[in-house]
């Protein structure tokens, strides 16, 4: 035995997951694309052109993908607190060094959920950033109603789910503020456009999301022709290639 600790994962899995890259993204909520297509003139998306955001920025360290997916998984649903330190080594990676923030407000559990789990993910992360920036937690936010599980849901439906779902409980502690929002994970946005909604209503003067990881679409576009040329004849399979070749060159994943 070379070290004790308390993290039941090997160093070389900790240290195993990379940061997201891509040549094109949004420039407010640096989703990932394929190519320019789906970005305006200065860079942005759709969604954050039409405002349905909610937030200001997003920011997160790499793709919820492989190692990173299950040491997530492990966290959250395992109960094991203490990868709360290492994922939030990488979180504090993702932080943009040229911006001041005010306050850290995590993404909260309805309480039936935070009492079954034992804990709140995303406290545990905030206060790992709180203790290497100085920058207060704040937990601002409040867990209206108990809400479906996200997982499986429909971009709309995500969107119904959690609309109206959150409120600030301390508008005060807010108001002005520039707002970190912390979570672990990011898919569509949905929940953190809600949160980020509560906190403007409330006063906040701007409201950012970070996050250790986010789903990436693109991923979704490479996994659907590997199950497809599997079931090809390999005379066929150059075949089948081309169209998805052609496909990615003119269209957007989002």
């Amino acid at each position: 035995m070379r070290e004790i600790t308390r993290i039941p994962v090997c160093r070389r899995c900790l240290k195993a997951p990379q940061p997201l890259s891509a040549e094109f993204f949004c420039v407010s909520c640096r989703t990932p694309f394929l190519n320019a297509f789906p970005l305006d003139a200065e860079g942005r998306c759709a969604l954050c052109r039409s405002g349905l955001r909610g937030f200001d920025a997003a920011y997160c360290f790499g793709a919820y993908e492989g190692v990173l997916r299950k040491l997530i998984h492990l966290y959250k649903y395992g109960r094991i607190k203490t990868l709360a330190r290492p994922l939030g080594d990488l979180l504090a990676a993702a932080l943009p060094r040229d911006q001041e923030w005010d306050a850290l407000v995590p993404v909260p559990l309805h309480w039936r959920r935070q009492w079954k789990r034992g804990f709140n993910q995303s406290e545990l992360l905030a206060r790992t950033i709180a203790r290497r920036t100085a920058i207060p937690v704040v937990k601002a936010l409040r867990r209206k109603h108990a809400t479906l599980t996200q997982a499986g849901l429909s971009n709309t439906n995500r969107r119904r789910n959690v609309a109206k779902a959150f409120f600030c409980k301390r508008p005060a502690a807010v108001a002005g503020k520039r707002i970190l929002l912390i979570d672990d994970v990011m898919t569509t946005g949905s929940t953190a456009a809600a949160c980020a909604l509560a906190l403007k209503r409330a006063g906040a003067r701007k409201v950012a999301l970070l996050t250790v990881a986010r789903v990436d679409r693109r991923m979704d576009g490479a996994r659907l022709l590997v199950s497809q040329s599997a079931a090809l004849p390999s005379e066929a399979l150059s075949e089948a290639l081309l169209p998805a070749v052609l496909q990615s060159k003119v269209g957007g994943v989002f």
